[in-house]
């Protein structure tokens, strides 16, 4: 069994209400997943709002969460960029803070500048000789088209690239194609998309999960239960969930994992910067009464 398994979320980034970092929060969120039962942790990603840090904050991020962690679970920090001299930089940094493994999209920005497959197998060689475990994020964000042949081919020639985020349309297809044309090279397909997928894609293969922070301890068991031949326990621990994960990934998106952390007293706003507007009330109202009845970890923790 690979040892890349369980669910290992994506912690928010928590902002001051005047916008700057919540440094203090970080802390905090970083605390809460590990009490929800988090078998690793992702940090800078989509999730995280990457999008809207500076690369000053990124690594003022990279070193307290790394810091703070303290080798309690394995950090994957999101080092994704266009030009592959930056990703490099970025996984370099991660490795001597202390990170274990590195995310990247392929290289991508905007909807017209994407890399062709060989640019995309170029870069994460690149960053391969970094000496680093690379976990490739296969998102619909990018516009990339990830193909199974180039994952593999990427999975056998790549020493570094043992893990495999994969959130695109119909996950479950493409992490059994990736698992029966790559073998023993395809160390940890993952699923993501706040497992809405889940259940399929452990179907098909998947060895973890990779979600938002919102109720870890909550999801969890579906993957305990699968992994320990419970079929049944899990479907029932999934159809226990099943109306909070989709509320949150159609209606919410990152938001969600914010509001439920304010909720909880983990930290003080879920501010989220410009332009990104905030919640309209009403999903958020529908958010919390979807969560209250599961009585998460997280609607308590701080409180």
């Amino acid at each position: 069994m690979t040892q890349y398994t369980g669910i290992w979320p994506v912690a928010p980034t928590p902002f001051n209400a005047d916008g700057t970092l919540d440094l203090d929060g970080m802390k905090r969120v970083l605390d809460c997943l590990i009490d929800q039962g988090a078998d690793g942790i992702c940090i800078l990603a989509n999730f995280s709002e990457q999008f809207l840090l500076s690369d000053a904050e990124r690594e003022t991020l990279t070193r307290l969460s790394l810091e703070h962690v303290a080798g309690r679970v394995p950090v994957i920090v999101t080092i994704s960029h266009y030009a592959t001299q930056i990703a490099v930089e970025r996984a370099a940094l991660a490795k001597s803070l202390g990170a274990d493994i590195v995310m990247m999209m392929p290289p991508y920005h905007g909807a017209t500048l994407k890399g062709t497959p060989e640019q995309t197998f170029e870069q994460f060689a690149a960053v391969s000789e970094v000496g680093i475990p690379i976990m490739v994020q296969d998102a619909p964000m990018s516009g990339v088209d990830l193909s199974v042949p180039l994952l593999v081919r990427m999975a056998k020639e790549l020493e570094m690239v043992k893990l495999f985020k994969i959130e695109c349309p119909r996950a479950a297809n493409k992490i059994r194609a990736l698992i029966e044309q790559g073998g023993d090279a395809i160390e940890a397909p993952f699923d993501g998309e706040e497992a809405i997928t889940l259940l399929a894609d452990l179907d098909a293969g998947a060895t973890g999960s990779m979600t938002s922070g919102m109720i870890v301890d909550q999801i969890k068991p579906v993957l305990t239960h699968f992994h320990a031949g419970e079929f049944d326990a899990a479907t029932a621990a999934y159809g226990r969930v099943a109306m909070a994960i989709n509320h949150e990934n159609r209606q919410c998106g990152w938001q969600s994992c914010k509001a439920a952390m304010v909720e909880g007293g983990v930290i003080k706003s879920d501010m989220c910067r410009h332009p990104v507007a905030p919640l309209h009330p009403k999903i958020r109202e529908r958010l919390i009464s979807l969560l209250t009845p599961l009585d998460p970890l997280v609607l308590r923790w701080g409180k």
